[in-house]
């Protein structure tokens, strides 16, 4: 293979990884963030017990796709990591309080609340760093001579605050959704009515996104606005997909609400790598720039196309073994 063709293979393959992530991890940091917000501690256990026996199977494409940007693209992680030290940072305490949450607070009595901060807290830390991340990618990197030059805090700006508020209101609504799904009662209620509020903040936040950009970024306008494109079916259908959330939800679908706010989250993600392509560490570096010698990425290749059928298929199997409905008293007791 040549080394052009290993690379455009190495970047299908963590950008599926990026977003198997994002939809699998996502619901559940969702359930994080609207844990506050629960009707009833009752409410709360099956809200958690919905995500219980699958959470941790998610984390699986994190670990695959970090993994992967490693060592296919180096030059990412030597540049990205000093840039996002602290979003970074944040996110992974964030996994670790969420992820010791889970464990423990089905066994806490008298400190079951600080358990339920625990698991609300470091769910919505999580969220906002990534969608700073997100942000922050979006305006693009300080660098000379293939070495970051910014500060520890460039990552933080106004338009990334913003990102980052928008990815907990997009997580929020992706968990409502699957709690419309996995749950019957005054718990689906609760989430039915809550679904449509949070969708219009989140269509809110990406026409604010849209016009924002091309003053922090104006290479992803010139992009988009250079002449007419196929890529604004993108958009085109994220917005269809918005559509049938509120059409699915006014007639009391279950599973239609769900699935309809995954492929928001999917277009709108297609819309974003297709603003930045080939850029891997914007403004100045290609994917090939920061590529890794074609040896080393074949190598690697090899033993991920043995491992990802594997993961799928154990991620397939999970949640077709814990699929239905999740009622008070079942789960993590």
């Amino acid at each position: 293979m040549e080394t052009f063709d290993l690379s455009v293979i190495w970047a299908i393959v963590i950008a599926f990884s990026i977003i198997m992530y994002v939809l699998m991890d996502g619901f559940i940091l969702g359930l994080g963030i609207l844990f506050p917000f629960a009707p009833d501690e009752e409410a709360r256990d099956v809200m958690m017990n919905t995500g219980a026996p699958i959470w941790d199977g998610n984390e699986t494409w994190l670990v695959l796709g970090g993994a992967g940007l490693l060592g296919a693209f180096p030059l990412v992680y030597s540049i990205l990591l000093p840039a996002l030290y602290i979003g970074v940072f944040l996110m992974l305490a964030g996994l670790i309080f969420r992820g010791i949450a889970f464990e423990f607070r089905f066994k806490a009595k008298r400190s079951r609340k600080w358990w339920n901060v625990a698991f609300a807290g470091g769910s919505m830390v999580v969220a906002f760093a990534q969608g700073a991340v997100v942000g922050a990618y979006i305006q693009g990197f300080e660098t000379q001579d293939r070495v970051f030059t910014g500060g520890a805090l460039d990552w933080l700006t106004p338009f990334s605050i913003m990102t980052g508020l928008g990815m907990m209101c997009g997580f929020a609504l992706l968990g409502a959704t699957w709690i419309i799904m996995k749950t019957e009662g005054h718990v689906q209620e609760w989430a039915y009515r809550l679904a449509p509020k949070l969708l219009w903040v989140v269509l809110g936040v990406f026409a604010l996104v849209s016009l924002w950009t091309p003053y922090v970024n104006a290479s992803v306008w010139d992009r988009w606005f250079s002449h007419i494109q196929v890529i604004w079916v993108l958009p085109a259908l994220a917005v269809a997909s918005a559509l049938v959330l509120v059409l699915s939800i006014r007639a009391n679908r279950a599973r239609l609400p769900f699935f309809a706010t995954m492929s928001m989250f999917l277009f709108t993600y297609l819309g974003l790598l297709v603003s930045r392509w080939p850029y891997v560490v914007p403004p100045d570096y290609t994917l090939w720039d920061a590529a890794a010698a074609p040896g080393s990425q074949l190598f690697l290749l090899v033993g991920t196309l043995i491992v990802l059928p594997v993961i799928l298929g154990y991620t397939g199997w999970a949640y077709w073994v814990f699929r239905g409905k999740v009622r008070p008293g079942e789960g993590y007791q």
